[in-house]
């Protein structure tokens, strides 16, 4: 399951949670907090793949330690994101020197956008995990995550590489899908599959409305490749781990590639209608509706996965003429406001609109009201409550938490940002 990272953090910090260890296999452990975290215990010493949030990191290395005193041989990041490749220091043993750093060749470019966008990357964390940019200050005040981390790789490869430890073959396999730099492991002595975010126990997190591109198409590529190689056990980026039941493995992963390939083939075959307005599409397109818990939308849903494959393959305009060139937003809400008798009756006819369950009209509507006269005290109000009421129906946790930003900005007499 797909959890909130500052939830999880509160709830460990706080001593209400405790760091899980699950034993997959002989030597091998796994922790499920928030992010996955494996490690293999060789005759050389540990092999993790990948570290857990930074925040958590610490309390996952203590938990790990009651089952292992090894020191950390190898360190693998499946991607570069924050919860994956930024917490390696607390596993490391006091003196003992330190490991190599194995990953894909794109994740150093990666870390220099990071530290190129640092701001835009604390801003949109912050909203993602709904708030304000003020949100942000408060999450990264002992430092931001986004740049490069402590211990970036040291080890580079391109398509595949095999690392050899303690006489054990780890084989590491690049692919592309919620990133261009995603790896993901196959231990074939132990038969254990470290997927990364190739699986998360949940819709896949394909279509993130404020990340960079992401690669649904390849990503059914990379999760065909995984299950053929018949693994007994998975060890996800997120959720639980698949413990000796080599059938659910495959029914994970090759259910998981035909619900995005679904959703792939749907949206180009709307693309290629005379490519009409991108947000027509998502409407037009045949969502499948999978019985699986492990393919509900938890965090991203398959609306944004379509939007996703739409800009990749449709370029960053709409397809509407107004939205080439397109007016101020808060000219644009004046005068829509105007038309509308004034910013008071778009909330007032917003708030109606959510009594009626036409929640993404009222959205519309909200907005301009917001955006018209940010200050009014007959709007901003109106809108939060527009906005807290979209986040309770939302149907995964990233649109949840959007709105709920929105809904905070509003709460401050300002537009959303």
């Amino acid at each position: 399951m797909v959890e909130n990272a500052i939830e999880t953090v509160a709830a460990v910090e706080g001593g209400v949670r405790d760091p899980e260890i699950v034993q997959v296999t002989e030597r091998t452990y796994f922790c499920p907090l928030f992010s996955g975290v494996t490690a293999f215990e060789t005759d050389d010493g540990l092999v993790l793949v990948d570290t857990g949030l930074g925040q958590l990191a610490p309390h996952i290395a203590e938990a790990l330690r009651e089952h292992t005193d090894a020191p950390v041989d190898t360190a693998i990041y499946t991607h570069g994101h924050v919860d994956h490749a930024y917490g390696l220091e607390p596993y490391l043993l006091d003196g003992q020197a330190d490991p190599e750093v194995v990953a894909h060749e794109a994740m150093t470019e990666r870390f220099a956008r990071y530290a190129r966008t640092q701001e835009h990357n604390e801003a949109i964390n912050a909203r993602q995990f709904g708030g304000t940019v003020d949100l942000a200050d408060m999450m990264y005040q002992d430092g931001s995550p986004f740049g490069y981390p402590d211990y970036p790789p040291t080890t580079e490869y391109r398509d595949e590489l095999v690392l050899t430890v303690g006489g054990e073959r780890f084989e590491l396999h690049h692919g592309r899908g919620e990133t261009d730099d995603h790896t993901w492991v196959y231990c074939p002595d132990r038969e254990v599959l470290c997927s990364g975010d190739f699986s998360i126990g949940a819709c896949p997190n394909a279509g993130n409305p404020q990340k960079v591109q992401r690669y649904p198409g390849e990503w059914v590529d990379a999760l065909r490749e995984m299950a053929a190689e018949e693994p007994r056990h998975l060890c996800p980026g997120h959720g639980d781990a698949i413990v000796d039941d080599p059938d659910a493995v495959d029914e994970r992963l090759v259910r998981t590639a035909a619900y995005l390939e679904d959703l792939v083939d749907e949206a180009l075959t709307a693309l290629n209608d005379e490519s009409p307005p991108h947000v027509d599409i998502v409407h037009d397109v045949d969502y499948p509706d999978p019985d699986e818990e492990w393919l509900a939308p938890q965090y991203d849903e398959p609306e944004f996965i379509v939007r996703s494959v739409i800009r990749r393959y449709g370029g960053w305009w709409t397809g509407r003429p107004s939205e080439l060139k397109p007016a101020p937003r808060a000219t644009l809400a004046s005068e829509v406001a105007a038309l509308a008798g004034g910013p008071a009756e778009l909330a007032e006819r917003a708030e109606a609109l959510v009594e009626e369950g036409e929640f993404r009209l009222a959205g519309h509507l909200a907005d301009f009201a917001l955006e018209a006269a940010p200050e009014d005290d007959a709007v901003a109000p109106a809108v939060n409550r527009v906005y807290t009421a979209r986040a309770e129906q939302a149907p995964s946790l990233m649109a949840e938490n959007i709105y709920r930003s929105a809904a905070s900005y509003a709460g401050q007499r300002r537009p959303f940002r």
